[in-house]
């Protein structure tokens, strides 16, 4: 875990720009605001770069050898920046018609850098091979889909052996955010996770959690901070060396994929 957490530091405590192009392209979107927002913006490159680092250190593959699925691909911004990384990348997201879905909602950023994304037609079933993938990203996902069980099943079948999932913007059971917005009515996150809820979910999908962390105390998409890096290190701060992670928004985690066997065997 100490390996995964020096990477997770490296990486989050770097400097990033705005990316101009992609908020060129979501310019005028109220939609797509985030993208465009440095404070929110600057977390995906963070996360992707994450991902990209963690994958490297432990798969020991290149950029361009890699095979990652988006799953739950949305607005296509996931993708976007792993492809500016060298990442070859596959999207997939639900064919339906909310605007959760890639397939029902404005697309600026899938259209304008043709990023392809598969449709998927069953609830949680993948039309993907067996052992196909070296990494499967969950951005925001997981807490949306009916058959959460089922779902990481699947995703555990279409990884390699030692493949990754990377499982970020879980809301988080103890937030003050999420808990403000239920009591605001605002129920977009209807399901919220612990850390004990996490692990029995990984357990019985053949999962073994590799690391887990507290992120984002304070509001990013929403607002707009005159010097977002400062701000952002004063809530990886708070959310690293402080009680205060507890009250985060969300937890995160990369697990690994485990044989049945091994799952069997653990106390």
């Amino acid at each position: 875990m100490h390996a995964f957490r020096s990477i997770r530091y490296k990486i989050f405590t770097g400097k990033y720009e705005p990316d101009g192009t992609l908020s060129d392209a979501v310019a005028n979107v109220d939609t797509h605001f985030f993208l465009a927002n440095p404070a929110s913006q600057i977390i995906y490159q963070y996360l992707t770069r994450f991902v990209l680092e963690t994958c490297r250190a432990v798969l020991g593959k290149q950029p361009s050898d890699l095979q990652v699925l988006d799953w739950g691909a949305g607005k296509g911004h996931v993708a976007y920046f792993l492809n500016r990384l060298g990442v070859r990348i596959r999207c997939c997201d639900i064919h339906r018609g909310d605007d959760d879905s890639t397939f029902g909602q404005h697309t600026p950023v899938i259209d304008r850098f043709r990023i392809r994304v598969d449709p998927l037609k069953h609830a949680y079933a993948l039309p993907y091979a067996s052992a196909s993938m070296d990494a499967v990203l969950s951005f925001g996902v997981l807490e949306h889909v009916p058959c959460i069980p089922e779902s990481l099943r699947e995703i555990n079948r279409v990884l390699k052996p030692g493949g990754l999932f990377f499982c970020l913007f879980l809301p988080y059971a103890f937030s003050w955010t999420q808990r403000l917005a239920h009591l605001r009515g605002d129920h977009y996150h209807p399901v919220l996770f612990s850390k004990s809820k996490v692990l029995g979910l990984l357990r019985r999908a053949h999962f073994e959690l590799l690391d887990l962390w507290h992120r984002q105390l304070l509001p990013k998409n929403s607002a707009v901070y005159p010097h977002p890096h400062v701000f952002e290190s004063l809530d990886l701060f708070c959310t690293e060396f402080t009680p205060l992670k507890y009250l985060a928004t969300n937890i995160e985690f990369v697990a690994g994929k485990t044989s049945p066997e091994t799952n069997r065997r653990a106390p």
